[in-house]
């Protein structure tokens, strides 16, 4: 891409007076749950599926209060842990498995990403969540606390060695039911889904770091800077100093 093309895309969304388009889009999609929190945990932006979740009359009523004052304790306790690490990393949290309420007030589960929010100086201001609900997984069963630890230690501890079987018996299954599990729920195998993570980690310190690409493969799990190239390679069709350059500066290395 051109450095022109880029200076019209910039030039093009700074026209745009208000973000509150995207709070529009996400309001017309019942089953996902879009809101906006500055660093102390305050809504600043809530979507209208979750105004009824919350037992709220207004998206206006969300505004300037916490997870802790909408949701349980349990639940806000675990919304808010995740805020405090994604602040203290700068790194987004993906593809997170969390308890949710749906419209008919019954509890399930949903799949959350969440990314920094930065200022033009580059600190982090706040986050942006997006949660899926997983209606159909839930009321399956294919979704319970044992299952939400095993994935949450995968997304813990992605930079070491895993395996599907040590994953599979943390979460109470069989290798072959928590493989079915991964496929119905994430797409992905269990394998698919660890390298896929620690994908997108590597993508992350790419951007944001001035690590090596050799030490950017060990941090995030791959054995060596060969192997963690054909992987990202493979996966996102850019070499990782392809994907640095092109993403921090808009132009082909």
């Amino acid at each position: 891409m051109s450095t022109e093309l880029l200076d019209w895309r910039d030039a093009f969304m700074k026209r745009i007076a208000s973000p509150s388009f995207v709070e529009a889009l996400f309001d017309r999609l019942p089953d996902i749950v879009f809101s906006i929190k500055d660093r102390s945990g305050r809504y600043v932006v809530m979507s209208e599926a979750c105004v009824g979740r919350c037992g709220l009359t207004s998206k206006r009523d969300a505004i300037g209060r916490t997870a802790f004052d909408l949701f349980p304790a349990p639940m806000a306790e675990r919304y808010t842990h995740q805020d405090e690490q994604l602040f203290r990393t700068g790194r987004p949290i993906v593809d997170n498995l969390d308890l949710t309420v749906y419209g008919d007030r019954s509890s399930g589960w949903c799949l959350s990403t969440k990314e920094p929010l930065r200022d033009s100086e580059g600190q982090v201001i706040g986050l942006a969540c997006i949660s899926k609900d997983l209606v159909e997984p839930s009321r399956a069963g294919l979704v319970d606390v044992s299952f939400v630890r095993a994935i949450d230690y995968l997304l813990e501890h992605f930079a070491e060695p895993l395996c599907a079987e040590d994953l599979a018996r943390m979460a109470g299954l069989s290798p072959a039911q928590f493989g079915r599990r991964m496929k119905k729920i994430f797409h992905l195998t269990a394998a698919q889904y660890l390298i896929k993570t620690r994908v997108d980690a590597a993508a992350q310190r790419l951007v944001n770091s001035d690590q090596t690409i050799a030490e950017i493969a060990l941090a995030t799990g791959f054995c060596d800077q060969s192997s963690f190239s054909h992987r990202f390679r493979h996966t996102t069709g850019l070499t990782p100093g392809q994907y640095r350059q092109f993403v921090r500066d808009g132009r082909w290395i």
